[in-house]
């Protein structure tokens, strides 16, 4: 699991979503995310760069926001 870095408005996603990420292309250079409701729904399977996720650092708290009031 990664945070995302910057927003995605065609998928209603923001900086600071958690998505997974689901599959590597070639030597990191991209990947294949998804990012999914609390309740298993996907939302969005988007290709991002190593520039657009970053792991979760020690020190940060996970929130949760209402993606029905997003769009």
């Amino acid at each position: 699991m990664v945070v995302l870095e910057r927003d995605i408005d065609e998928h209603g996603l923001k900086r600071g979503d958690v998505c997974t990420i689901v599959h590597c292309y070639g030597d990191g250079e991209a990947f294949e995310v998804e990012f999914m409701t609390t309740n298993g729904q996907t939302i969005a399977v988007v290709t991002l760069t190593i520039a657009d996720i970053c792991p979760f650092k020690p020190n940060e708290i996970l929130h949760v926001r209402d993606l029905a009031k997003a769009r």
